[in-house]
């Protein structure tokens, strides 16, 4: 319960990250391209100004940014001005609250727990700022990465006994990850001139190596490639999605990334168990 009850209270920072990270990262472009020091922007971060309402500007009482709760005793809508309040920011915190409660439980009070915790809401940021923007941001993906091959010197990141993650592990796995896949991306950009994904998803994959270990790699991009490719296919086949119109693999990695961390090994056996019955 006290997990859970975490969980929720950073879905609703994480709703915050969601939604002004790509807005800061925006107005820095904008500042360097411009390099002008006459004007100085109103202070925009992770913290400053307080939330408001996109449709009336008016500040968010605390007692109206509860999670999952104001929303539901407002009624899905604006306090002052009844605008529609998207499903999204409920969605978002019940996520982080249920995935945050499953780590507690499958790896019990530990230090590895801790890691596990802040694994999934990075992999939760990263997967609705990809959804939205079609970006994996390096603010995010680097500080992973670095926190993965930190923890990996401290044994924190030894996910439960059944998969340790030593140095020489994480650091092959950071390494491998992001050469994987910028060497996918540079041969698929050869045969068909297309950019088939983005720089971020090899610094996604190599964060994620450096925390599960370099024996992870494969499964992970098997799983994130076969769930993308039957998303794919099925917007297609629903014609919500148009053939020319890329899809961003940065939520598929986040997904395989987590059910490895959290199943990793049991899901491998389970796959070496089928495909050897299915042979024999």
């Amino acid at each position: 319960m006290a997990a859970a009850l975490l969980g929720l209270i950073v879905g609703s920072f994480l709703n915050v990250v969601i939604y002004r990270l790509p807005l800061i990262l925006d107005r820095q472009w904008r500042a360097e391209c411009a390099q002008s020091e006459t004007e100085q922007p109103a202070r925009f971060n992770l913290i400053v100004p307080r939330s408001a309402c996109p449709s009336c500007h008016r500040t968010i009482r605390a007692i109206h940014n509860i999670p999952v709760l104001s929303f539901v005793l407002l009624r899905g809508r604006c306090a002052y001005c009844q605008a529609r309040i998207s499903l999204r920011y409920p969605a978002i915190e019940l996520l982080t609250g249920a995935l945050t409660a499953l780590v507690a439980a499958r790896f019990g009070l530990q230090d590895s727990t801790v890691c596990a915790m802040l694994v999934t809401w990075f992999l939760i940021a990263l997967a609705g700022i990809d959804l939205d923007h079609q970006l994996l941001p390096d603010s995010l993906t680097l500080p992973l990465l670095w926190l993965g091959l930190l923890a990996s010197l401290t044994g924190w990141s030894s996910m439960g006994s059944n998969l340790p993650v030593g140095p020489v592990s994480a650091i092959s796995g950071a390494a491998a990850g992001y050469l994987s896949l910028w060497l996918i991306y540079h041969a698929f950009r050869l045969l068909t001139g297309k950019e088939g994904m983005g720089y971020g998803d090899f610094k996604l994959l190599a964060a994620l190596g450096a925390w599960l270990g370099v024996q992870m790699l494969l499964p992970i991009v098997l799983l994130s490639a076969l769930v993308g490719a039957l998303v794919g296919m099925t917007l297609i086949l629903l014609r919500r999605q148009d053939r020319g119109t890329p899809i961003p693999f940065g939520p598929f990695l986040a997904a395989a990334g987590w059910l490895a961390m959290m199943w990793g090994p049991q899901l491998v056996a389970r796959y070496l168990h089928l495909y050897s019955a299915g042979g024999a």
